[in-house]
């Protein structure tokens, strides 16, 4: 496994998912603030190694579709709040995935299989705290870790909102 682990603020359940869905599908960009700060008093509780966090990124398609990436979002309030590099253009969607709600375990890992990819030289012997949402299985995640490795990533954790239970 390209990720060395994969830690969740909460479990995708009660008033934690309806925030996370309404910060996602229904436009409340300002959810990022109080969600990014359970992740950062997450983070104070249980440290993990990092030198700088990176956000998983969507497709082109989805983003103008969504017209924002609620993981960059999270990332940024962060950065802000831990003192964190942010390095938003270190990894990139190379193709537009299905919708992974609808997807068992398998047909995950497949679907994300080779959609992401590192770019530039700043990953190059860093720690990566790779921040997403939602974690279900977990491919998507092991996917931009395998991307972030190619690139020269020492280590990459993931943190996220909320696991699935």
């Amino acid at each position: 496994m390209a990720i060395e682990g994969i830690r969740g603020v909460g479990y995708l359940r009660g008033p934690l998912k309806r925030a996370i869905y309404q910060f996602k599908y229904g436009q409340k960009r300002k959810l990022a603030l109080p969600l990014a700060g359970l992740m950062h008093h997450y983070l104070l509780d249980n440290p993990l190694p990092a030198d700088l966090i990176v956000p998983v990124p969507l497709h082109m398609d989805r983003l103008r579709e969504r017209r924002y990436n609620q993981a960059a979002l999270l990332t940024r309030e962060l950065g802000e709040r831990s003192g964190l590099p942010v390095e938003e253009g270190s990894l990139v969607r190379i193709r537009e995935t299905a919708p992974q709600v609808a997807l068992n375990a398998d047909e995950r890992r497949k679907n994300v299989r080779g959609a992401f990819r590192g770019q530039g030289e700043r990953l190059k012997d860093r720690q990566v705290l790779l921040i997403d949402d939602v974690c279900t299985t977990g491919a998507t995640l092991e996917a931009c870790a395998e991307a972030l490795r190619e690139k020269g990533a020492r280590s990459v954790w993931a943190l996220v909102l909320a696991r699935e239970t």
